[in-house]
């Protein structure tokens, strides 16, 4: 894609997720999220021929965004802490993104390429930071990428409306992945 037409597409997929958020993914008029990006009805329809290649885009760009963070974070953290700091940042991506994100996927096919290419490469950004904490025994050993995923989006779900509560209960479920000290007390 050559720069101008690079600059455009993320100008579109930006005007669109914003749009998408004040007005639903379903009813945002594709002619002003064209305004919005300052393209023509024509550049965004080049780009992306329909509502859901749109949404598609935008979804893919979401996930991309925080698979993109794991990396970061282990290349400027140590594991433990990359780990912690990812798990915020998917938090607050839920948070931020819930209803958003709920359109976006009941639009996806389930089944369809974009979804599961998505699914991947979260799933591979969360295993690359388990298996950093894990090695360097900031993590226990019993702890499966996806259960990263569950207890993000956990979180995310259960602070919806107390937002306040986010912070404790992600520092509950840090100290939890951290492995035993000692024996276990309780029985």
């Amino acid at each position: 894609m050559r720069a101008d037409a690079r600059r455009n597409y993320e100008r579109i997929v930006a005007a669109a997720r914003e749009a998408f958020t004040e007005l639903g993914p379903e009813t945002a008029p594709l002619d002003d999220i064209a305004r919005r990006a300052h393209v023509g009805a024509g550049t965004l329809y080049r780009h992306f021929p329909s509502r859901e290649a749109l949404m598609e885009a935008v979804y893919r760009d979401d996930i991309e965004r925080v698979s993109n963070l794991a990396y970061e974070l282990l290349e400027t953290r140590p594991p433990g802490q990359a780990l912690g700091e990812w798990m915020r940042a998917q938090i607050a991506f839920v948070l931020q993104k819930r209803g958003l994100a709920t359109s976006l996927k009941a639009a996806l096919d389930r089944n369809g390429e974009t979804f599961a290419s998505c699914k991947t490469m979260i799933s591979e950004a969360a295993a690359a930071l388990l298996k950093a904490a894990t090695e360097a025994g900031a993590v226990r050993t019993d702890i499966e990428p996806g259960d990263l995923l569950r207890m993000g989006h956990a979180i995310g779900l259960a602070t919806e409306a107390t937002p306040e509560a986010t912070e404790r209960l992600i520092t509950v479920v840090l100290d939890g992945l951290r492995p035993p000290q000692g024996p276990a007390t309780g029985s």
